[in-house]
């Protein structure tokens, strides 16, 4: 390939610098990518639907979630320490349980990020009519939608940048929630006196509907911590992944079960449950709405609803940015069509990104013809998705621990049995899901779905992929570099301090 044809436009499938990701993320933006998929419309619009199941006890699920979750994240960040590849879990799934979980898990979270990405986008645009209720959907939809897709075929340098800036905001509004709620239930604030515990077992106790119901919510509640993945996906570009992988992984499992747990215990101790289970899916109902309407502090809808738009925002970005990904893996392994491996003269595998705009589409499509069973079903369906995803990554992290026993400066805390544990947990889940109701026929679609991805995967796929080894050489080298950097960086500090005593 000449100098001038490698400069136009998306470079061909076939060469290995064609198919290589660009390593431009630093360790902050990795973090923030991962809260911003993690920290979605789940938190701030409000868990109406799983306290009108669980009651206040909903604190239980959430709690459960959030170490269910950072099992999930903590297997998945040890790996990806290991190996930060293309592909993130995916990749490493077909190196230890075979091309067909490794076919089955890409398959499964691109089908699942596409989706995701829609239904956020079609909720900006939901938002927008608060502030301008003539201005139809598809515009909304259409605007920030280019924008998003002009954004993922740049660079990931500059994704990172406003990834970050996005998830920033939904920290800080997340942090300033929590630090109000939890002053006016226990100390109280200017004008208002503390409201203390008592809505946590007024109404039927603390567990109104029994013990039942904590399981059950589990359904509804762990499509809240979708994204947790994330730390996988993003490790392939990442400047330092040893580094990057090690940080976002710690920052995200203590924030997400801060801000979840804390963030559902002001929404119940403050609010009645009854009161805040009957308010739906509305933006009356986010969490910051309902406090703040108890301090009587007018034109608060405005600022929730600014929030919540950047919510969805980012998180229909950073699942645009990890489905793209994880298609253009599976074609350098030979499991989607060549053309989606080639990436552009920025590293980006633009096509893979055209391609997962598809979930925008079909949301869109979804929404004109019966919004709220429509979205409600593709969340079903999505979480079918990720139920099999997150299996797969563990039953992958206990092949890896068996395999590549030694510590990696950072692991699961119990190894393969925690593991083992997390299975059973996302196996009670799954049946939980199907007794949820309204979930039972979108739940067999995605069951189906993925009969007929099996069948096409043994009839056509199976004897045309490849393993790439090079891109766990190219990661394993990342690596070593990323720690021999640092160690020659510690040396000269330690140098420099035997040299000035």
């Amino acid at each position: 390939m000449s100098h001038n044809d490698s400069t136009r436009g998306p470079v061909a499938a076939g060469t290995a610098e064609s198919r290589t990701l660009k390593r431009s993320l630093s360790h902050g933006q990795m973090t923030m990518i991962v809260m911003g998929s993690a920290l979605g419309t789940g938190l701030f619009l409000g868990s109406g639907t799983a306290i009108a199941m669980a009651g206040p006890a909903v604190i239980l699920t959430y709690a459960i979630g959030s170490a269910l979750a950072s099992v999930i994240g903590a297997a998945t960040g040890e790996m990806a320490i290991r190996y930060p590849v293309r592909g993130g879990f995916g990749t490493i799934a077909t190196r230890y349980l075979g091309p067909f979980a490794g076919f089955l898990t890409r398959i499964a979270y691109w089908t699942a990020t596409v989706l995701i990405a829609g239904v956020e986008l079609v909720s900006v645009a939901t938002y927008l009519s608060y502030w301008w209720p003539q201005l139809p959907l598809w515009v909304g939809i259409a605007v920030f939608g280019v924008a998003l897709i002009v954004l993922n075929l740049t660079s990931v340098k500059s994704f990172g940048m406003l990834e970050f800036f996005l998830s920033s905001i939904k920290v800080i509004s997340i942090v300033a929630f929590l630090l109000v709620g939890l002053c006016l239930i226990f100390f109280g604030l200017p004008g208002h006196a503390a409201v203390g515990t008592a809505n946590l077992f007024n109404d039927g106790g603390f567990m109104p509907n029994g013990p039942e119901s904590v399981w059950l919510s589990l359904a509804v509640v762990m499509f809240s911590f979708g994204g947790i993945e994330m730390i996988s996906i993003s490790a392939a570009e990442a400047k330092d992944p040893s580094r990057s992988v090690r940080s976002s992984a710690k920052a995200m499992m203590i924030r997400l079960a801060t801000f979840y747990v804390l963030a559902v215990l002001i929404v119940v101790a403050v609010i009645p449950w009854r009161s805040a289970s009957s308010l739906g899916d509305a933006v009356e109902a986010s969490p910051f709405v309902l406090v703040f309407e108890q301090l009587g502090v007018h034109g608060v809808a405005h600022f929730v609803n600014f929030v919540v738009l950047i919510a969805a925002l980012s998180s229909a970005n950073a699942n645009l940015y990890a489905g793209a990904r994880l298609l253009h893996s599976l074609a350098v392994d030979g499991m989607a069509p060549r053309p989606l491996a080639g990436v552009n003269r920025a590293g980006v595998p633009a096509r893979a990104v055209w391609l997962s705009t598809s979930g925008m589409v079909i949301a869109i499509l979804l929404a004109l013809y019966s919004p709220k069973e429509a979205f409600l079903s593709m969340i079903f369906v999505i979480m079918v998705c990720a139920l099999t995803v997150w299996v797969l990554i563990l039953f992958a992290y206990i092949v890896y621990k068996r395999v590549e026993p030694a510590a990696h400066g950072f692991r699961l805390w119990g190894g393969r049995f925690t593991a083992g544990v997390g299975i059973v947990l996302l196996f009670a889940v799954w049946v939980a899901l199907f007794r949820v109701r309204g979930s039972a026929i979108p739940s067999v679609v995605g069951v189906g779905y993925f009969v007929v991805l099996s069948v096409l995967y043994f009839a056509r796929i199976r004897h045309s992929h490849t393993i790439d080894d090079q891109t766990f050489a190219e990661a394993q080298r990342a690596t070593e570099g990323y720690d021999a950097a640092q160690h020659d960086a510690d040396h000269a500090l330690e140098t420099a301090a035997k040299l000035g005593r």
